[in-house]
């Protein structure tokens, strides 16, 4: 049980770390956490003319495998249809988009200087 809360601790730490990266490069962040009958979307942020969709997979380091391999297809489709279900309770003109957000945190969340890799419209 404690590995599952500290699991959840540390992916909260990571989604806000994403924010705040996001933040600094301009987006507006629009949601966090939204839960829905579908599944969940970490973040939902704008900028310019999109709305990004972002998967936040944070991992202490990329020695198995990379972050963004767990965005594997089944969890795509879960994300388009949480996306979907998001749209229809919030209409916007800005073009939908899917990103994936790397967080790499050697140290957990004490990692002071976490390494962030930002993939854009990533399926």
């Amino acid at each position: 049980m404690r590995g599952g809360v500290e699991a959840r601790l540390l992916g909260k730490w990571g989604e806000n770390q994403v924010a705040a990266y996001l933040r600094e490069r301009g987006y507006e962040i629009l949601a966090m956490n939204y839960r829905c009958r579908m599944g969940e979307l970490d973040l939902v942020a704008s900028k310019g003319r999109y709305l990004a969709f972002v998967e936040v997979k944070l991992r202490r380091n990329g020695d198995w495998m990379a972050a963004r391999e767990a965005v594997t297809y089944t969890k795509q489709q879960k994300l388009r249809a949480a996306a979907l279900l998001y749209l229809q309770t919030h209409p916007t003109q800005l073009q939908p988009r899917f990103d994936v957000a790397e967080i790499y945190a050697p140290q957990g969340t004490g990692t002071r200087h976490p390494h962030i890799s930002y993939l854009e419209n990533a399926f």
